[in-house]
């Protein structure tokens, strides 16, 4: 299943749900009038769009994500790797570091990873 796609006001909502799910309706329209000056309207119109593409549910007043942090940011990274570097990664991560000296840390955490993901 394709992740759907996220737009930044929603990323930005999804992260207060993320962090506060399974959550009341009304106290997610307080938290984002809080952290984001939404209106009532604004949250529950969010809300309304996201349950249409699967992203959230809103069931009993409750409001639980269908899609992980995770999943959003993975999908997110490769729409960027394929739109902005052709879907070369080696292209991105060059570009990413932009000259800047990895630390030992930084560099064995790459290389881990690396080996943890590569074609056998």
């Amino acid at each position: 299943m394709e992740t759907p796609k996220i737009f930044e006001s929603e990323y930005r909502f999804c992260q207060i749900l993320w962090e506060a799910e399974p959550v009341g309706s009304t106290e997610l329209v307080k938290l984002c009038q809080r952290r984001l000056g939404w209106k009532k309207s604004t949250t529950y119109t969010v809300i309304k769009r996201l349950s249409e593409r699967g992203v959230v549910r809103l069931e009993d007043a409750v409001v639980t994500s269908l899609v992980t942090r995770e999943q959003v940011q993975r999908s997110e990274s490769r729409e960027v790797v394929d739109r902005a570097f052709g879907g070369s990664l080696p292209s991105f991560i060059a570009a990413f570091a932009g000259g800047k000296k990895l630390t030992k840390a930084e560099a064995e955490e790459i290389r881990r990873l690396i080996d943890q993901y590569e074609e056998e």
